[in-house]
């Protein structure tokens, strides 16, 4: 099959998760563009990109807006004649795949980050529209689980053209382990410690993780949480744990790097989420990989990975009191908790390694450009 020697990849903003496939990109023999939507609440440096990536100046200088579409196209289509590209990998859907497909551009390789397909294709009419509209132009689609390909199943996009590409993680980088330093310097050592780290948004449900905590502390008073991360829920995350008087009982860490996330990984005994809506949650597979039990909300992406019982717990999406039991009941059942994590452990070496999947995109790659090896269009 055809290899692409130019690949143009354009994402929204630059995250962990773009620096992740770009610096796995600059490892392979094709000459790869790098080009951001916009430039908003980054935490990331383009300097943390391999020297090998082309790095483009950014569509927008501030976020993203339909209101100037016409000149971003154009712009777009500019940067499209000057590199040349043999295929443009683009994603989230709405945004970057969407103008990518009004330029006329192909092949497209569209890519779902998750809540683009999953919440964002239903918000109303115009997105839903916008969302048929890019899949209608793209070549080959990419999604990280099996949710996420019924979804674009549903919406008219044909099977044989669907790449399932769970992104994975570095199992090196993410092992089992214990901190106990960090541990100590909370003073916590002898304490219960629940692991959160997904952005404060309605989306990701932190707020019910900060009730359900809540009410388990006050009859377990051995409970403690690392509260992880950033987002505009903050003064209403905070006010829960101040009305209970339990502001101590919450370490507070802000955005914590990749180089650090391991020692949070090791230092925790459960790691909680209670998102709405997720793909392959990049969080969920490092805390399996780093053999911690995990209890997630039972959103269909997660039931994908977790087995009730063995590799962690699942709880009924938006219950708080579900949560609470759920919560509750691991903390009365922890001596059982060693085998749950070598068995999440198990389950990250399956499915979850990076350098295995990542060959799933570069096939991706190869499909869009030898459209003669797919079966049944």
């Amino acid at each position: 099959m055809n290899s692409p020697r130019r690949v143009l990849y354009f994402s929204r903003n630059l995250t962990t998760h773009d620096v992740r496939f770009l610096t796995s990109l600059a490892k392979t023999d094709m000459d790869v563009y790098y080009l951001r939507l916009e430039i908003q609440n980054s935490n990331l440096s383009e300097n943390s990109l391999p020297e090998k990536i082309h790095i483009l100046p950014s569509l927008n200088d501030r976020k993203f807006t339909f209101k100037n579409l016409i000149g971003q196209v154009k712009k777009l289509r500019r940067i499209i004649h000057q590199v040349n590209p043999d295929i443009i990998h683009a994603g989230p859907i709405q945004t970057c795949g969407y103008l990518t497909a009004i330029t006329g551009f192909a092949p497209l390789i569209t890519m779902s980050w998750g809540s683009d397909i999953l919440v964002d294709s239903e918000k109303n009419f115009f997105w839903k529209w916008i969302t048929k509209f890019t899949l209608k132009r793209t070549s080959i689609f990419i999604g990280d689980c099996d949710v996420v390909k019924n979804k674009a199943k549903r919406l008219g996009f044909p099977e044989n053209r669907i790449v399932l590409f769970p992104w994975g993680i570095d199992l090196k980088h993410y092992q089992p382990g214990k901190n106990l330093q960090l541990r100590n310097q909370l003073g916590w050592n002898d304490k219960f410690i629940l692991l959160s780290l997904r952005s404060w948004e309605k989306i990701y449900g932190v707020d019910l993780v900060a009730q359900a905590f809540v009410e388990v502390s006050k009859y377990d008073p051995d409970l403690r949480l690392i509260l992880l991360g950033n987002g505009s829920q903050e003064v209403e995350i905070k006010t829960i744990f101040e009305e209970a008087g339990m502001l101590d009982r919450v370490y507070w860490g802000g955005v914590i790097g990749q180089q650090e996330l391991p020692d949070y990984y090791h230092a925790s005994d459960l790691y909680i989420s209670a998102s709405y809506s997720d793909g392959s949650s990049v969080s969920l597979m490092e805390a399996l990989a780093s053999g911690l039990p995990v209890l997630v909300s039972d959103i269909p992406g997660n039931k994908e990975w977790i087995d009730q019982g063995r590799n962690g717990w699942l709880f009924k999406t938006g219950s708080v009191e579900n949560l609470t039991k759920s919560m509750s009941e691991i903390f009365k059942n922890k001596a059982h908790l060693s085998q749950v994590g070598i068995e999440a452990r198990k389950s990250a070496e399956k499915k979850a390694n990076w350098e295995v999947n990542f060959q799933k995109l570069l096939f991706a790659y190869q499909l869009a450009l030898n459209p003669e090896i797919r079966k049944g269009d």
